[in-house]
């Protein structure tokens, strides 16, 4: 693996001319920026094409020119999307397994996984893996133990449940609708489900394969609101659910505040820009040398809430005062 290189400050080189004799000639005052004498590549897979993964990757390559590491001078970094399609995403991670990259950057849970299954011999970095010990990439959080790490993007699921209290009082049934073909959504799902049921509220869940599903998974459930994890199928088409949530008064809830941008009616949620530059941390710790099996996954603590209450008016809620007091973002 290539490695970041200081380059000598300039009082160095005038030692060395004093050295070699007479008086040195005045030099260029030093300057207080690292400079990456190799240039590194990185191949990256995100899953599908919506906001918050997109934040992730433009966070990543930010956080990579702080550190010294600009796409097209010293970087060469590829973003590969298979648009939710499992077939696409082993033919990328089979195809990057054999190409010489210097480290592979996974946005979400499948590329994760694929990359996994083809890639032990460099670095696998991940982003927005919710579970990455139950999605079988780590063996713990605080010690992964082989050749991938990243950022997780758990959200306790009774903190959000807790939110959704407080703008539904009276929630008595609550709607899931989620990707089975993702172990990330499955995990959030059923953390869901068991807190809302230890409340007193019903359940009901609604699976789907892929994103042209979503619409119809929603419409099949009689429900006073919906939940949304961190589901990459589900969120790419969450104008479905929105569709289904205005025309029956019924709320939606999810875990991204892009989803909100979009129509949801409120989300509590990482700040998906902040997990990208917390992961660049992370894949610059492992070029400079850390190995990944020693480099603990690390989790986002910071959650805020984000609200629209002119999609919540659509769907039949208004929006106390008091909660839009709450929010970090209010979407007019």
């Amino acid at each position: 693996m290539k490695r970041r290189t200081l380059v000598g400050l300039a009082m160095a080189a005038t030692l060395l001319a004093a050295c070699a004799g007479g008086a040195a000639e005045p030099t260029a005052a030093p300057t207080d920026e690292p400079t990456v004498a190799e240039s590194v590549s990185i191949g990256a897979v995100t899953i599908v094409s919506h906001p918050s993964l997109d934040l992730i990757y433009e966070g990543i390559k930010e956080g990579l020119a702080d550190a010294g590491y600009i796409e097209g001078e010293n970087l060469d970094i590829r973003l590969e999307n298979p648009q939710g399609d499992q077939t696409t995403l082993a033919s990328i991670a089979n195809t990057l397994a054999n190409g010489d990259q210097d480290l592979y950057v996974a946005i979400a849970t499948p590329p994760a996984q694929a990359l996994a299954q083809v890639i032990q011999d460099r670095p696998i970095v991940f982003a927005s893996v919710t579970d990455p010990v139950s999605a079988e990439l780590v063996d713990s959080m605080d010690a992964p133990g082989g050749n991938i790490t990243g950022t997780s993007d758990q959200i306790p699921p009774d903190q959000q449940l807790e939110v959704m209290l407080e703008i539904l009082p009276e929630l008595s049934t609550l709607g899931i609708v989620y990707s089975s073909a993702e172990v990330n959504a499955e995990v959030q799902a059923a953390g869901m489900r068991e807190v809302a049921e230890a409340a007193g509220i019903t359940v009901e869940v609604s699976t789907v394969i892929n994103s042209s599903e979503v619409y119809q998974a929603a419409e099949s459930l009689d429900v006073d609101a919906y939940w949304v994890g961190n589901d990459n199928a589900v969120v790419s088409a969450i104008e479905s659910i929105v569709q289904v949530a205005e025309a029956n008064d019924r709320f939606l809830f999810t875990s991204d505040a892009d989803s909100v941008e979009r129509g949801a009616g409120a989300s509590y949620s990482t700040d998906y820009h902040a997990q990208g530059l917390q992961t660049a941390r992370m894949i610059v710790q492992i070029l400079d040398g850390a190995a990944p099996a020693d480099v603990p996954v690390e989790i986002q603590e910071s959650l805020e809430l984000t609200v629209n209450p002119a999609a919540a008016e659509r769907m039949g809620v208004t929006l106390s005062d008091e909660v839009i007091a709450q929010a970090a973002n209010v979407i007019e």
